[in-house]
């Protein structure tokens, strides 16, 4: 009777073992079971958010669960940054995040709520978007990007450019062609894309290194002159506007970029799962249209090589704030 007894409950404890796997594994293979929140550490209608919203609803039917855009803008995408970076590691919460809270400010900020490479954990880089140094055409004589080398050099001191706080990309874009061209361009930080708005004005400032989605439209309406974009290579989306790179300055790169995270210790899994609908999404020729249109140019790569990237990001963009002697606090 103890050896039935005994048998019955080894099968109980088997049977038990068995479903309790079966049941883990089905939770993990469900992901997503319940709405999924992107939060964006910028206002509405700025490049992050006009990146994200490019692909949440395509998002959505992949992965077959609600896509809620949660924008918590502050501290130069900080807030938002470190919601998710103190978040459930589920899957059910993520960052589209930007060059400045995944590399930039982890130099610029005396104080950071939390490690952009230890307490996240990286998804893909969604896409890689050129900043365009923009001029008024009433107030900047210049009609390329040498012409308003020469009249900076030969006026220092009396050209203003805007950026959307400082520490952005948009700000040490400028700096960088102050080290390299030796210009004397002076820096008026505004509190996102509000910036433009004086650009186009002229008063105060005359230009702008302004990421392509935000000024793309007002240079083809004719308000703005684009003069050149700071990645390495030509932008798909302003094909005819030459890089700074080739008009004189090798090797300058200056872009921002967007890309998707979650919270440290994230499952593989996950990670993998949101990667591979990320990069079946910009596969689409349609899509890569749209993104282009927008000035953006789209990527989709692996988690390892985002990572990888973040982390030379990182070490590039403190070289250049520790130039700048830019702090935020």
């Amino acid at each position: 009777m103890i050896r039935n007894r005994m048998r019955q409950l080894a099968g109980l404890l088997f049977a038990l073992a068995i479903l309790t796997g079966a049941s883990g594994a089905g939770a993990q293979d469900a992901y997503p079971n319940r709405p999924i929140t992107i939060v964006i550490g910028f206002s509405a209608g700025g490049t992050t958010d006009i990146i994200t919203r490019l692909i949440s609803d395509e998002l959505r039917k992949g992965l077959g669960q609600p896509i809620i855009i949660d924008n918590k803008p502050g501290a130069g995408g900080n807030i938002g940054a470190d919601i998710v970076a103190k978040a459930r590691p589920d899957g059910h919460t993520l960052l589209m995040g930007s060059v400045g809270p995944l590399a930039i400010n982890a130099s610029l900020y005396k104080r950071m709520p939390y490690d952009n490479l230890k307490d996240l954990t990286p998804i893909t880089l969604v896409a890689h978007v050129p900043n365009m140094l923009v001029v008024n055409p009433r107030t900047v004589p210049a009609q390329t990007f040498q012409e308003f080398v020469a009249l900076a050099k030969a006026n220092p001191g009396k050209y203003f450019y805007a950026s959307t706080g400082s520490g952005t990309s948009s700000h040490l874009s400028g700096v960088l062609l102050n080290l390299q061209a030796g210009l004397d361009l002076t820096h008026v930080p505004y509190k996102g894309a509000v910036a433009l708005n004086d650009v186009l004005s002229g008063e105060s400032v005359q230009c702008m290194f302004a990421t392509i989605p935000s000024a793309i439209q007002l240079v083809r309406g004719g308000k703005l002159r684009a003069l050149a974009v700071t990645s390495l290579h030509r932008s798909g989306g302003v094909p005819e506007v030459p890089t700074v790179a080739e008009s004189g300055f090798p090797g300058f790169d200056a872009s921002s970029w967007f890309g998707l995270v979650g919270p440290a210790g994230l499952p593989r899994e996950i990670a993998l799962k949101v990667q591979g609908e990320v990069a079946r999404i910009l596969k689409d020729p349609a899509m890569r249209e749209k993104f282009i249109q927008q000035g953006a140019d789209p990527v989709g790569n692996t988690p390892d090589e985002f990572g990888q990237y973040m982390k030379d990001e990182t070490a590039k963009w403190a070289k250049i704030v520790k130039a700048s002697g830019a702090q935020a606090d």
